[in-house]
């Protein structure tokens, strides 16, 4: 991993003298800050801040960088996510910028309430003069910094590599960084900021891309897949595709190729533990357990059946004792006799012994007889029903017709019963002679119910679809075809329809008179006769398709009904975890997240790619000529952490030929360290004897004011 933060503290800031300059280079990712003349940065971390809260006291802290994971015991870090100070590549959170340099003076070794050294502190290209007077005011104020010189990261490692020999006087750098990316080219070893280009893309996006494609391929992983490991997927794995289209259609297609560019990331994983099938020992345990058991509830269940046989037994014994006594009692003295026994009759009494006879015979197993059949008296309950109605008393009468409407429910529950109990035998004589069909030819007979089956169910079905759209098609035999309110009315409820509007329309707009007449009232019976003869027939065709599914179900054991098939989903099985639920797997996204940094429109930023950008700076150069083109493009720098992607240089190459004219030079070189030469080459520079003179004081930056500081630019060739 090229990121590897420092942040030991120095004990060696006395020993340097008060002119020897503080180098900073302030990126959107890292910051690093060393001493002038150094080949290393001596601090190194995140440029971040993150303010926790104790779990337990609530104080809130300030981290700086990196978070140590120790704290996560004491700190809850989730409530308040890691903040930057930049907004794209330029600073704009002061507050947080002053935290992230009292931590970096503090580990460098500043001691004192005032930091007594030049600085030299990097800036983006055309960085705008609030964000640069706000810095200078930070470090003059705050930190009582004598003189301070302000940079472009892209220019210290451009002439960092031209010391180096790497690359030429006149040539382009392209830097790609955490946010942002640049094109600034550089004539007669000047940048020409005039004509540099940027784009909103960088390291950041491509994380933020490879992050939300792995969220969404992997949701049950989310939780592993964090910030920091996301980030170290993308430097160990992405690469940038030579042509993006071949490379998809080649992982599209899943060649052996295509296999073998994936790459694996294997979860920390415990296997379940196998569960061995039980041995005979044990199902045999098991089984005489459950027999112990079962034969406990049958005993439990038989004890309880002749306690509540036994009760019932004495219950009626007390009652039929009690009905003998009430013979030897007179009547007028039966009242005051059962007073104590919570009974109010004699009538009573012999409703009790019926009803604790019928449990009795229950409780025993046998059968019970009917309501009607157990009543000896059920002949006396319906003794007014024969009688005249001119013979009876009003209460009569109305005891008259409670009695027959008992009569009429009693009737009917036995018709009822009584029709059930033949279904039942004609099922079973049914079954009888299905049996003896298919014992005499087994084939045949599963044919012909498959057949009846099949017949069945398309009538169901056609009676279904009629009734949901009617029971015409206009001549069409789709039966699901878009037909009209009219059509989707049978032959009953198209009869009421016109009774009903025959009603309405009849009697024209004269003064509404309906009710008046009894036979108005005739049309309400009309409405409520069902003679609709089509519903009657679905019902035993729905019967009899259940009886036959029900029996192809016992003879083939393949069958399975269209409403099972169509309706009821398979139940899923529980499958154990294994090894590769826990991996992730890196495909297309290996080549795919880098892309965005030259098509930007992959993740909706309607920008220019690296190609595209270097084109553009070569286009916007104030002095034309093919010669100072050529001389351009044949010393293109590559620079910042998002360059390190293997292919970067072959692609670049490959989309500036596109764009330059044939035959035109073109040479693309990496910089020696793409990470640490804007550093490098800030320290170098601020090593010269000429770096003073490229400062400015705070004098000079309060008198001067910000005009001025807008037209201030560093002069790189000293």
């Amino acid at each position: 991993m090229p990121f590897i933060s420092k942040i030991q503290r120095q004990s060696d800031y006395s020993l340097f003298p008060s002119t020897c300059p503080i180098v900073i280079d302030n990126g959107g990712s890292y910051f690093r800050i060393g001493w002038a003349g150094e080949t290393d940065p001596r601090v190194i971390f995140r440029n971040i801040v993150q303010r926790p809260r104790h779990k337990i006291t609530g104080e809130t802290v300030t981290i700086v960088g990196d978070h140590d994971p120790a704290l996560l015991k004491y700190f809850d870090c989730t409530r308040s996510g890691p903040r930057s100070a930049f907004e794209s590549n330029v600073v704009y959170q002061f507050e947080i910028m002053e935290y992230i340099l009292d931590f970096g003076f503090d580990r460098l070794g500043a001691d004192r309430s005032q930091v007594d050294h030049p600085v030299l502190i990097t800036e983006c290209a055309c960085n705008p003069v609030q964000s640069r007077s706000k810095m200078a005011e930070l470090l003059f104020e705050s930190y009582g910094v004598p003189s301070v010189a302000f940079g472009v990261d892209a220019a210290f490692s451009y002439k960092y590599n031209q010391r180096l020999g790497i690359c030429d006087n006149d040539g382009l750098a392209i830097c790609s960084g955490f946010s942002t990316s640049h094109a600034i080219p550089f004539i007669s070893g000047e940048p020409v900021y005039a004509a540099c280009c940027r784009t909103n893309v960088g390291g950041y996006h491509v994380t933020d891309y490879l992050k939300q494609l792995l969220s969404l391929k992997y949701p049950h992983h989310m939780s592993r897949l964090t910030w920091e490991k996301v980030e170290d997927l993308k430097m160990e794995h992405c690469y940038i595709a030579p042509d993006y289209a071949s490379e998809a259609k080649l992982f599209q297609n899943g060649t052996k190729e295509a296999e073998e560019k994936t790459r694996c990331w294997q979860l920390p994983w415990t296997p379940s533990p196998i569960e061995e099938p039980p041995s005979e020992e044990e199902i045999a345990r098991k089984a005489a357990l459950k027999e112990k058991q079962g034969q406990r509830l049958r005993e439990m269940a038989e004890a309880k059946r002749c306690s509540r046989i036994n009760e019932l037994e004495n219950e009626l014994k007390g009652l039929e004792f009690l009905l003998q006594q009430l013979k030897h009692v007179e009547e007028n003295a039966v009242p005051s006799f059962l007073s104590a026994t919570g009974y109010v009759s004699k009538e009573e009494i012999e409703s009790a012994v019926a009803k604790v006879t019928q449990s009795l015979r229950k409780a025993k197993g046998g059968q019970v007889e009917s309501e009607e059949k157990a009543d000896p008296s059920a002949a006396e309950k319906y003794a007014l029903i024969d009688i005249p109605d001119n013979m009876l008393t009003p209460e009569q009468l109305k005891e008259k017709r409670r009695q027959l409407f008992l009569k009429t429910t009693s009737e009917g529950r036995q018709r009822a019963k009584q029709k059930r109990f033949e279904e039942e035998l004609e099922r079973e004589r049914q079954n009888k002679r299905d049996e003896e069909k298919r014992l005499e030819n087994p084939e045949l007979y599963l044919e012909q119910m498959h057949a009846k089956y099949k017949e069945l169910s398309e009538k169901v079905e056609q009676r279904k679809r009629q009734k949901t759209n009617g029971g015409h098609t206009n001549g069409n035999n789709n039966g699901s075809g878009g037909v009209g309110r009219g059509e989707r009315l049978n032959a009953a409820q198209k009869e009421r329809m016109r009774l009903l509007t025959t009603a309405a329309f009849d009697r024209g707009k004269g003064e509404d008179t309906f009710g008046i007449k009894d036979e108005d009232w005739q049309l309400y019976k009309l409405m409520s006769k069902d003679n609709d003869e089509d519903d009657e027939g679905p019902d035993e065709d729905e019967a009899e398709l259940a009886r036959i599914s029900s029996r192809l179900r016992q003879i083939d054991p393949t069958f399975v009904s269209k409403s099972e098939s169509g309706s009821t989903a398979e139940v899923p099985r529980f499958r154990p975890l294994s090894k590769e639920d826990f991996q992730i797997m890196l495909g297309v996204e290996r080549f795919r997240c880098p892309e965005i940094l030259f098509r930007p429109n992959l993740i909706g930023v309607d920008q220019a790619g690296l190609d595209e950008m270097a084109g553009v700076s070569i286009r916007r150069l104030p002095s034309k000529g093919q010669s100072l083109e050529e001389r351009i493009t044949n010393s293109i720098l590559m620079t910042g952490g998002s360059c390190l992607f293997p292919g970067m240089d072959e692609r670049l190459e490959a989309g500036i030929r596109m764009i330059r004219p044939c035959g035109t030079p073109i040479r693309i070189i990496k910089a020696s360290d793409p990470i640490l030469d804007a550093w490098r080459g800030a320290a170098a520079y601020a090593a010269a004897m000429q770096f003073p003179q490229q400062t400015f004081t705070k004098m000079d930056y309060y008198e001067k004011g910000e005009d001025w500081l807008r037209r201030y630019q560093l002069r790189y060739t000293i």
